[in-house]
């Protein structure tokens, strides 16, 4: 059963206590406001490395408005650890651009026109633009990362990107095949989506002199939350609101990209209702999508995904656990509950 994938025990209530305390993404980024700040203007810095041709398209990818969720990331865990230093600026910076190249490719292979309430980069400049400055944003991060006197950064960076790229290769191997395990999914989740967010963590420990079993807890909980973060995102584009979501919605449906409503729903569905679906997806149309969203509804398939979604971040919270309680643990524990609020408000708006 895909809903029943993860099995969890329940946080203790001190610790959930405290995370109720943080929730806003204000309140939970407050504390480390003047570091993401740092890496906003790193970020934009970045622009005079490229070729003079290219500036419209950096500043106009490297100058974007997102939360900058894995710098973020890069922070509290260097928080929950100690001092932030100029060395976890770069490392997010670094992350981040490998983040936005990901993107730039994304939006090319699913035909996105709106990102972050925005045409995209190859709405504005076309495909073959978007794909070579995608490249050239995946050059400058590892330029970047090689800057560091030792080749562990760098290492690290290279591997995950390897890991992500790897992980949209198998989704897109995947796509319209209702034989894709749960199994599967889930593993294309760890490594096209997750890997980053555990990168962000486990190298803001490693340059914060942490022990390696601290290491490879901050690793696991990017893992966990950052599956978390790609199930939510994968309902929202199925149940959310281009306003609310600011991108495109049913894009994956148009890819043939089966996310885990679609799968709960084959799970699910009875023999006709099976190929009907299987009928819609193969021969996508954008008017379709009413009638997948009551299949949707029909099967009960958001509830399920909802929960997946709250074991996830389970077992995110576990992992804190064992780290020694500070405010950077509990701003980790707050960013959770955020997840946890936005997932029940995605809930409230179908």
């Amino acid at each position: 059963m895909l809903a029943a994938e993860s099995k969890v025990v329940p946080t203790p209530a001190s610790d959930s206590a405290n995370s109720q305390k943080i929730i806003s993404w204000k309140q939970i980024v407050g504390p480390v406001e003047p570091f993401l700040e740092a890496v906003h203007g790193r970020l934009a810095g970045q622009v005079k490395e490229f070729d003079s041709a290219l500036i419209p398209y950096a500043e106009y990818t490297l100058n974007s408005s997102g939360k900058h969720l894995r710098p973020a990331l890069v922070a509290l865990t260097a928080n929950a650890l100690g001092e932030l230093n100029d060395a976890h600026v770069t490392v997010a910076v670094i992350i981040e651009m490998v983040h936005l190249a990901t993107l730039v490719h994304d939006d090319i292979m699913d035909e996105s026109a709106i990102r972050r309430g925005r045409p995209t980069l190859a709405a504005n400049w076309g495909n073959e633009i978007a794909v070579l400055f995608g490249d050239c944003l995946f050059a400058q991060a590892l330029k970047l990362a090689a800057s560091f006197p030792s080749p562990e950064i760098c290492r690290a960076v290279a591997t995950a990107t390897n890991t992500v790229c790897s992980g949209e290769i198998l989704q897109t191997q995947h796509r319209r095949d209702f034989n894709f395990s749960g199994r599967e999914y889930f593993r294309v989740l760890e490594m096209k989506t997750a890997e980053l967010f555990a990168l962000s963590c486990e190298l803001a420990a490693f340059l914060s002199e942490a022990p390696a079993p601290q290491r490879a807890t901050f690793r696991q909980f990017g893992l966990a939350f950052g599956t978390a973060y790609q199930v939510y995102d994968d309902c929202v584009d199925l149940f959310g609101s281009e306003s609310v979501a600011g991108k495109s919605l049913g894009t994956d449906l148009a890819k043939g990209k089966l996310t885990l409503p679609v799968l709960l729903l084959w799970e699910r569905a009875n023999a006709t209702d099976r190929l009907r679906l299987e009928e819609l997806i193969h021969n996508w149309q954008p008017a379709a999508l009413p009638q997948v969203a009551g299949l949707l509804a029909k099967y009960d398939t958001l509830a399920p995904s909802l929960e997946v979604i709250a074991q996830y971040l389970e077992k995110a919270r576990i992992r804190l656990q064992n780290l020694p309680k500070s405010p950077g643990r509990d701003s980790l524990f707050g960013l959770t509950e955020h997840l946890a609020r936005q997932t029940s408000e995605l809930g409230v708006l179908i």
